[in-house]
């Protein structure tokens, strides 16, 4: 595939970052200008989930699990950017064909400025996570030096949404059905990534599954680094990566291959 349609040069100049970054907060805007709760909905979402879930593991089926509504929440912050990244992007190159076939934006620039936009709201809900584990949970660590390494595990999110988004959106084209398919793929997912499991109970029934799971391996990660001070887990998070960037280069080469024709095939 040739990389510079792909990531053209002109895609990290600064014209085209402000362009990113603009269409990535519009993009934000319009997902709540209907809602009557507006951005207030970004923010209520992750916590009536936590509510539901902190409810039905910790006072219905006892975890025992240490600040577990903190250690729910943060997994499913995670989780839903990497569903909203993946599932609301599939039919993407169909509801936005406008800006590729209209404007001198590339079909890149669009995925990124998708991604970008579910970023904001990852970034409200985390600050809302730093606020809750550091000041209302009892037993809190605190905040240390090792926190800095969510940079990088965010990185590897980001990656892995966008190789799937690429893939799952280009296999569309060929095959609509791709999106029912992906909406039970995820449900499977959930329940076999620890969002709401103690994680000796998850490694001591699904022994090698934060391996053979990257966004568990992330999961696992970000509590590390957030939650007790330690450094990530390096192997997981080398095999992470190595999911992450072998998922994006097979999105790119169906984006090579598929995505000339979107506009005439949907």
């Amino acid at each position: 595939m040739d990389m510079a349609n792909a990531f053209p040069s002109g895609l990290i100049s600064p014209h085209k970052l402000e362009r990113l970054w603009l269409l990535a907060r519009i993009e934000f805007k319009l997902r709540y200008y209907e809602n009557k709760l507006g951005l207030f909905w970004a923010l209520l979402k992750p916590v009536m989930d936590l509510i539901i879930y902190y409810v039905v593991f910790q006072v219905i089926l006892r975890q025992n699990v240490p600040n577990f509504a903190s250690y729910l929440f943060i997994g499913l912050i995670i989780w839903n950017f990497f569903v909203e990244s993946t599932s609301g992007t599939i039919q993407i190159l169909s509801t936005k064909k406008y800006l590729y076939e209209y404007s001198n934006m590339n079909k890149m620039e669009i995925y990124v400025s998708t991604l970008m936009s579910n970023t904001i709201g990852l970034f409200f809900n985390f600050v809302m996570f730093l606020i809750f584990y550091n000041f209302f949970e009892n037993k809190s660590m605190g905040p240390s030096l090792e926190n800095f390494w969510i940079l990088p595990i965010f990185a590897n999110l980001f990656i892995l949404s966008l190789g799937l988004s690429l893939i799952l959106s280009n296999i569309y084209i060929l095959a609509k059905d791709i999106n029912q398919i992906w909406q039970v793929a995820v449900s499977f997912l959930f329940f076999l990534s620890p969002i709401f499991y103690k994680l000796s109970t998850f490694l001591d029934h699904l022994p090698g599954f934060d391996y053979g799971n990257p966004m568990a391996g992330i999961i696992i990660n970000a509590r590390r680094v957030m939650m007790q001070h330690l450094p990530p887990d390096m192997s997981l998070l080398e095999w992470n990566f190595f999911y992450a960037i072998a998922i994006l280069m097979l999105g790119f080469l169906l984006l090579d291959k598929f995505g000339s024709k979107a506009a005439e095939k949907l």
